[in-house]
């Protein structure tokens, strides 16, 4: 006697199978929380500004941030001392150009000395918004080489940058002929640069008169109003600012190197038409740094680059041949130049030099034409 087989069940037909495929409730589960993980927000401050304290999580973000236009912001140094605007008073003008003027201020209640930059125009909210987070990465830079950046005040619709005081101004019209005292400045210098490009912040307005000095004899880069902050999404560097006279041929010329900037090897060619500026006491080109646009581009841009003269020593020739090399992709940049003969054999820490670092560096071989 055969099994009874059970019944198989009826054949649904396409529609009700494609309404049983479906699920009408697609939201996933929120995952859960885990309370260990949590961070405290800082709280808001309970009393006046010029007599509270910062205790904030480390991780925290200065409450000053989020309120820039103010027109009485206040910034936090590293002594947390919280400093506002109207504590500061102007003593004088230490110096001015294009992008504003600098006055020199102290602060009142503890006698300190700052630098004080106030930016010109009325700018439209874009360009406000790019300053001010440019300002925003700067307050972060923090090198022996570098003027500090501590905070921004947009006072009456002014944007005033707040700076490191350095005492014996900048070096413009400086002539440094020892050797010696040159190697330590573009040492400083060249630290500094490469503090910077680790940081993918270009400079590009590297110039004597960016260059400051203080009664400790340090050497720190100034101005970063014409800086750019490179990241992967952002367009190449290639706008006008800055000053043309130290400006790299390919930025003047955009037909050159195919239309490609690097804004790192740019602010290394600018640094070596400044040091061979401090060297020789005059603009090495064949005219004046203050000429017609015209005149300063023929020279960068078509005649062959400066060379320190016969009577420098063969290392600081060289040196200054590795910076002005007229292909971006042949100048060294600035760790590397860290370690040329022309800084090694000057100054500090030179006994610690193997001797084979005291051979001259050939200069960079020629590109494959």
């Amino acid at each position: 006697m055969r099994p009874i087989q059970p019944q198989p069940p009826p054949s649904a037909s396409p529609t009700t199978a494609r309404k049983q495929r479906r699920r009408p409730d697609l939201t996933l589960p929120l995952p859960q929380r885990d309370p260990a993980l949590a961070v405290p927000l800082p709280l808001p401050p309970t009393s006046a500004p010029s007599s509270s304290s910062h205790h904030d999580h480390p991780n925290s973000i200065n409450e000053n941030n989020n309120s820039n236009s103010s027109s009485s912001n206040s910034y936090s140094n590293r002594s947390n001392q919280l400093i506002h605007f109207s504590e500061l008073e102007r003593v004088s003008r230490v110096g001015s150009g294009t992008g504003g003027t600098v006055y020199k201020v102290i602060h009142k209640p503890t006698g300190r000395s700052y630098a004080l930059k106030v930016i010109y125009g009325n700018h439209e909210e874009s360009v406000r918004r790019q300053i001010c987070r440019e300002i925003e990465i700067l307050r972060d830079v923090d090198n022996p080489n570098v003027v500090k950046c501590h905070d921004m005040f947009d006072h009456n619709g002014e944007i005033q940058v707040l700076l490191e005081f350095m005492d014996r101004g900048s070096l413009e019209g400086h002539k440094i002929p020892r050797e010696q005292d040159l190697a330590d400045l573009a040492r400083q210098t060249l630290r500094g640069l490469a503090y910077l490009h680790s940081r993918r912040i270009v400079h590009r307005d590297i110039k004597p008169s960016n260059l400051l000095i203080n009664a400790r004899k340090q050497v720190k880069i100034a101005d970063f109003g014409v800086s750019r902050i490179l990241e992967q999404t952002m367009d190449p560097c290639n706008s006008s600012v800055g000053t043309i006279a130290y400006m790299s041929p390919e930025r003047i010329n955009t037909d050159l190197n195919h239309g490609q900037y690097d804004g790192y090897a740019g602010d290394i060619w600018s640094l070596g038409v400044s040091i061979l500026e401090f060297y020789l006491g005059r603009f090495p080109f064949g005219v004046g740094r203050g000429g017609d646009w015209a005149s300063l581009m023929i020279a960068i841009c078509m005649t062959q680059p400066p060379e320190a003269p016969a009577t420098a020593s063969r290392e600081f020739r060289n040196f200054i041949a590795c910076c002005l090399q007229r292909e971006p992709g042949r100048r060294w940049t600035a760790s590397r130049l860290l370690g040329h003969p022309f800084i090694t054999q000057n100054g500090a820490g030179q006994n610690q030099v193997h001797n084979n670092v005291h051979q001259l560096l050939p200069p960079p071989r020629p590109l494959p034409s």
